[in-house]
């Protein structure tokens, strides 16, 4: 009797095991880790969570009878509170995936603690190219743009129609100094020059110190390596001292569609910027885009949300087929062997050294009497190709290529 009632307890115990595992087998949680409060939470922020939202709706696994569960936190800019974060979501709450991953240095602290814990980063937000360069992983896979793309699309263009003597006003941190390394690069490979730079603490709220000594350099291009409200700042008050009035001409590397609601027309008009989104590109983007800002109350999303969207869906494509969607980094091959393809971003593909490609887009904003409703602000200028947009493997240092290329040849 004993015997038989511990083959019983034994059964029971190996189906409820069985059971939970199955279910566990169909279950991803998903964190959204970026700036909900500060300088960056207009391209990202709580949007970004509305877009991981969306991908999920979309990516129909819920009606499959999957449990999809979206967490999400603020790391404040300080790549000590994102490694924290991401640490105890990882060991503790049971986190797969962490997205948008805005400002540059967090996301590199937390891409080195998913790859010590193999689960998934898809860096949206960040835009540093070390990110595929020598701080690439296996474990990471950057989707928007990054500094390589925006320095040889923007910067180039602006060289190329007269602007050869630069001036950098420089966010001081990685993304920052990526971004003014690349962009500098770009400016002397075409024949132009940098004449100084200065380096800007992130979130400043006064940058007449800064702008004093961009006027005072007499360089044609100040440019403009930071982002979010540090470029609407400055912009905004390049303005109010007639840097441009004078002569001078801003040059903005990284900007987002709420930067330009947040300046306006009148100051941003002739802005050229470079993006692979833009919300009334074409019937996809603007479905989309309807969706998103019944959310937000009318705001637009930015390429960061849509970059959140299209790779969140896409990694919940590859999770679904995989055999452990917890073991990253299957869950990462699997999402570099599939093709990309969504209303948003279009078609593409994910490169070994984790670099996502597709098209880059060069707009122009438009003047006030070109727009012909609220948030009408691009006009195209060019279409970047996917194999031009981003930095060629040949000229990459991440050791992922290296391995890819042995595995290769070896099959």
């Amino acid at each position: 009797m004993r015997i038989a009632k511990m083959l019983l307890a034994a059964t029971l115990a190996f189906t409820v095991s069985n059971v939970a595992d199955a279910q566990n087998a169909k279950s991803i949680k998903i964190g959204v880790l970026n700036d909900q409060s500060g300088p960056y939470a207009d391209m990202g922020g709580p949007g970004s969570v509305i877009a991981a939202q969306l991908a999920v709706e979309d990516s129909g696994l819920k009606a499959a009878g999957w449990k999809v569960e979206i967490v999400s936190a603020d790391h404040q800019n300080k790549a000590d509170i994102a490694a924290g974060t991401a640490r105890k979501w990882y060991d503790v709450e049971g986190v797969d995936m962490i997205t948008d991953l805005t400002n540059s240095a967090a996301a590199l602290a937390v891409s080195q603690i998913t790859r010590d814990k193999n689960k998934v980063a898809l860096a949206s937000g960040p835009a540093t190219s070390d990110l595929t360069g020598k701080a690439c992983s296996p474990n990471t896979i950057h989707w928007t743009n990054d500094t390589w793309a925006l320095a040889h699309s923007t910067g180039k263009a602006v060289v190329e129609t007269g602007g050869k003597t630069w001036f950098f006003l420089t966010a001081d941190y990685a993304f920052g100094q990526a971004l003014e390394r690349d962009t500098a690069s770009v400016v002397k490979e075409s024949g132009g020059t940098v004449i100084g730079t200065v380096r800007v603490p992130l979130g400043s709220a006064d940058f007449s110190s800064f702008l004093l000594q961009a006027q005072a350099s007499k360089a044609q291009i100040v440019g403009l390596a930071n982002s979010g409200g540090d470029t609407t700042n400055s912009i905004k008050q390049a303005s109010e001292f007639g840097i441009v009035a004078g002569g001078q001409n801003l040059a903005g590397l990284l900007i987002y569609v709420t930067d330009i609601h947040s300046i306006g027309l009148q100051i941003a008009q002739g802005l050229i910027l470079t993006s692979p989104f833009y919300w009334d590109f074409n019937d996809g983007t603007r479905s989309f885009a309807k969706r998103f800002s019944a959310q937000m109350r009318g705001t637009q999303p930015t390429m960061v949300q849509a970059g959140v969207y299209s790779a969140t869906l896409h990694y919940l494509k590859a999770a679904a087929a995989s055999a452990d969607p917890h073991d990253g980094l299957k869950v990462v091959d699997a999402m570099k062997a599939l093709p990309t393809d969504d209303p948003l971003f279009g078609k593409g593909s994910v490169r070994a050294d984790g670099r996502k490609l597709h098209n880059m887009y060069l707009f122009e904003v438009k003047k006030p009497s070109e727009s012909k409703a609220p948030w009408d602000y691009y006009k195209l200028r060019a279409t970047v190709p996917a194999d031009q947009a981003f930095r060629p493997l040949s000229e990459s240092e991440c050791p992922l290529i290296a391995t890819a290329q042995t595995s290769s040849a070896q099959k």
